[in-house]
């Protein structure tokens, strides 16, 4: 597949997106490629570890492919998407529970899918070009592939001002927030997977890394947990409209842009996974609910008709006056019966 570059060289099985130019979008037939490697590579002795990366200095993966989700979704054929989430959930489980290191170099941006496919593994290298966020809301979905696990596991209240702001992270404020885990300078990244290639041991990634350049997260958390510790979107929203701050005056002005449905969902799948199970399965089974109905009752081919397709920036989405009824938010994130997220082992 020209998208994609799987191979195995020394000791490593080797996952490489090289759809540069497409800043590495994720499309479904790459998740099922990755998926199979992963299932190959599990019992296969010649492989001791993972290692992805992918070619441009732009990004390592900037999202899923959406054009295809939003042509069939417009046709009324809600199944293609549905496939699509169901599968790549599958794969990004399989990343997350993997009995091998997986080792990850997130270049550029890495955002949705580039998340899903880059931050569930055990060694999560970032560099100064690094750009991690889930900005999901700003196109009419909640934060998915395991995202909503990570947010929940975050410092403090730092999920919820991640996930509902869409804001990006530089290389420290991935390590502090969770969605990494060492720093290690761009230039130095060849020869370190030439060395796990070699040896098959990813231990001296440790010994290599280095302080990350100082990122912002970590000044802001008095704000953030002061603005986003209430129950749903609404408390939230009060909160920011009481305090007289450049802080609340920004965050404001960034959650006016996206779809109050999926920021309210978001709010409440966080609160859900920290009262529950915190795990991978629980998380992307929670966030296909919301998936599954996302073209047919959400915002979320109207949040790419407006971003991706007119780009006129001009979504129309439901309850434009932020202020969503519980039983919309519960709507949206109902069991699913018969179509229950299922993670079949082959």
């Amino acid at each position: 597949m020209s998208d994609i570059d799987i191979r195995i060289t020394g000791r490593a099985g080797r996952i490489t997106l090289t759809r540069g130019k497409a800043l590495n979008a994720l499309s479904y037939d790459m998740c099922l490629a990755v998926d199979a490697a992963l299932r190959a590579w599990a019992t296969e002795d010649a492989v001791d570890l993972v290692v992805m990366d992918a070619e441009g200095e732009k990004a390592f993966c900037a999202g899923g492919d959406i054009a295809e989700l939003y042509q069939t979704g417009t046709s009324g054929d809600y199944d293609y998407g549905r496939r699509f989430w169901r599968d790549e959930y599958r794969m990004n489980a399989r990343i997350f529970e993997y009995p091998k290191p997986v080792v990850s170099f997130l270049q550029g941006f890495v955002m949705g899918g580039g998340v899903g496919l880059g931050c569930h593994g055990t060694h999560r290298i970032v560099g100064d070009s690094t750009r991690i966020a889930m900005p999901e809301v700003g196109i009419g979905l909640i934060p998915d592939v395991g995202g909503s696990l990570m947010l929940a596991l975050a410092p403090g209240r730092l999920g919820e001002y991640l996930g509902l702001t869409g804001a990006r992270m530089t290389a420290a404020d991935a390590i502090y927030a969770g969605f990494a885990d060492h720093y290690i300078p761009e230039v130095s990244w060849p020869a370190l997977i030439s060395e796990l290639e070699q040896t098959g041991r990813a231990e001296s990634l440790e010994s290599s890394a280095e302080t990350a350049p100082e990122g912002q997260m970590a000044a802001l958390r008095a704000d953030i947990d002061r603005s986003f510790g209430g129950e749903a979107l609404g408390d939230i929203l009060t909160a920011l409209n009481h305090e007289a701050s450049s802080f609340a005056e920004d965050t404001l002005k960034t959650l006016r842009r996206n779809s109050p449905l999926s920021m309210a969902c978001t709010v409440e799948l966080l609160h859900r996974l920290r009262l529950g199970s915190m795990s991978i399965r629980k998380a992307l089974e929670l966030e296909y609910r919301f998936t599954h109905r996302a073209m047919e009752k959400g915002d979320f081919l109207e949040g790419i008709r407006a971003q991706i397709i007119d780009k006129d920036r001009q979504p129309k989405w439901q309850y434009a006056d932020r202020e969503v009824p519980a039983t919309a938010v519960s709507q949206m994130l109902m069991p699913l019966a018969r179509d229950t997220l299922q993670f079949e082992e082959e």
